[in-house]
């Protein structure tokens, strides 16, 4: 992926080996060679990423990274520190400072890419979450309970899978100052709880003695339920053709044997963070997705949707031969519901009569509000004859029960339904359509409350 990253460093040849390596990797390169500079750079421009060297004279690094976190414009730029120091007490401080990761030098280029990108893509799904939150309180609407969860610190629930007690127990005490951390020691129990229950992360041990760590992670890749949850890799030093493989099949992130505690810190919060915002967009995508599709007043299918399926399976039918055909029902009088009861009464008809069209259709059926009073039903494999059995079934169940309009207030219902098939080589969704709109009027012509079809 591309992104704008910041080098800040005061040594001219460091800045020119970090930006090489990260414009060999087509990221979008910008310098600076203080503090001052880094910080007015990203007040000024759009930067995705900060690589911040913690060794300069005047600012030093965790001051620079403590403004950069202050400043409400350039509060969520995620940055990473480069030092040379490896004392716990030094990474404390960038973690209270804001930091977001940490490298060592000398920089490993696998580490320089696979931080770079992790956080990059971070950052992108910040700008979405916090666009979506200012648009919304721009329009006056009340922030989404959802989004405010996805945009909050709020612990999450990782999965520790490793053999070595001694370690799984340390690294889960970590992640327990901040986290639910759950401990597992083989694969397959991993995949059995992935399978059962939700999770934030999942931390896995590539130096198992009993299992395949690797085999682990693709297999959880390939699942649909945790296709998308982060992970991170414990590999041992010198292991780097194992690390690369686990990066190539979708991992996420790695710690290098012996885990330091504050660096695996830092990177479960941006995992923890990335799969909140990401569940939260898909979620999101699904729902708008859902509401293109969906009539709102009744949850069946709409208009739109249902043309764009008939024409599906009228392709099919013609193609294979089967039959296929659609009824067309329409509430009778429905126009004196509204007028006599109001509104209100006739969407609580049109909610109970798409729940009784529900219940008559079959796993195979789609049921559609068409529009207004009128519904509709693709019946694939389905003959005229039986077809007629199932829009009298239908009509039935109408009319055989009253509707409530409030409490102990209720009204009969009649709908007259009409039917077609699929029976021509050259017919079309529009030619079948016709031929159920056709046979329903036909039956309320001859006094509603009756089902009458069409035939070609």
């Amino acid at each position: 992926m591309t992104a704008r990253v910041l080098v800040v460093d005061d040594i001219s040849a460091n800045v020119r080996l970090l930006e090489a390596r990260l414009s060999a990797e087509y990221f979008d390169v910008l310098t600076a060679c203080n503090g001052l500079e880094a910080i007015a750079i990203c007040e000024r421009e759009r930067i995705d990423v900060v690589l911040l060297d913690v060794m300069m004279p005047g600012l030093d690094g965790f001051d620079v990274c403590r403004r950069i976190k202050a400043n409400p414009k350039t509060h969520h730029i995620p940055v990473i520190l480069v030092t040379a120091l490896d004392q716990a007490s030094d990474k404390v401080r960038g973690l209270e400072g804001g930091a977001d990761d940490f490298l060592t030098k000398p920089v490993d280029e696998i580490a320089l890419v696979t931080r770079v990108r992790n956080l990059a893509r971070l950052k992108t799904l910040t700008d979405e979450m916090l666009m979506r939150a200012l648009t919304g309180r721009q329009m006056g609407l009340s922030e989404d309970a959802a989004l405010l969860k996805a945009l909050s610190e709020e612990s999450g629930r990782v999965l520790v899978v490793d053999d070595d007690a001694r370690s799984a127990k340390r690294i889960a005490g970590w992640l327990g100052t901040v986290h639910e951390a759950v401990v597992i020691s083989d694969p397959k129990s991993a995949l059995a709880k992935l399978a059962s229950q939700e999770f934030d992360l999942m931390i896995v041990s590539l130096t198992m003695s009993g299992a395949d760590g690797l085999r682990l992670c693709s297999q959880v890749r390939s699942t649909d339920r945790a296709r998308h949850l982060p992970i991170i890799v414990l590999v041992e030093p010198g292991n780097e053709a194992r690390l690369l493989r686990a990066l190539d099949m979708g991992v996420n992130d790695y710690a290098m044997r012996p885990v330091d505690e504050n660096e695996l810190l830092a990177r479960a919060r941006s995992q923890v963070r990335r799969k909140r915002y990401s569940d939260h967009l898909r979620n999101r995508l699904e729902e708008r997705i859902e509401a293109a599709v969906i009539d709102p007043l009744t949850g069946l299918h709409n208009r739109r949707y249902m043309e764009t399926h008939l024409a599906t399976l009228v392709e099919e039918a013609r193609r294979s031969g089967r039959s296929l055909s659609v009824l067309l029902a329409d509430i009778d009088h429905f126009k004196s519901v509204n007028d006599t009861y109001g509104h209100d009464a006739g969407d609580a008809v049109l909610r109970e009569f798409s729940e009784r069209f529900k219940r008559n259709t079959r796993g195979i059926d789609l049921a559609c509000r068409y529009g207004g009073e009128e519904f509709l039903i693709i019946m694939p494999d389905t003959p005229l004859e039986r077809a007629c059995q199932i829009g009298e079934r239908l009509r039935v169940s109408v009319a055989a029960d009253t509707f409530l309009i409030g409490p102990g207030s209720g009204i009969h219902i009649t709908a007259s339904v009409g039917l077609a098939t699929l029976e021509r080589a050259d017919d079309t969704p529009q030619s079948v359509f016709r031929r159920a709109d056709t046979a329903l009027f036909e039956a309320k012509r001859r006094g509603r409350n009756r089902v009458a079809a069409n035939a070609a």
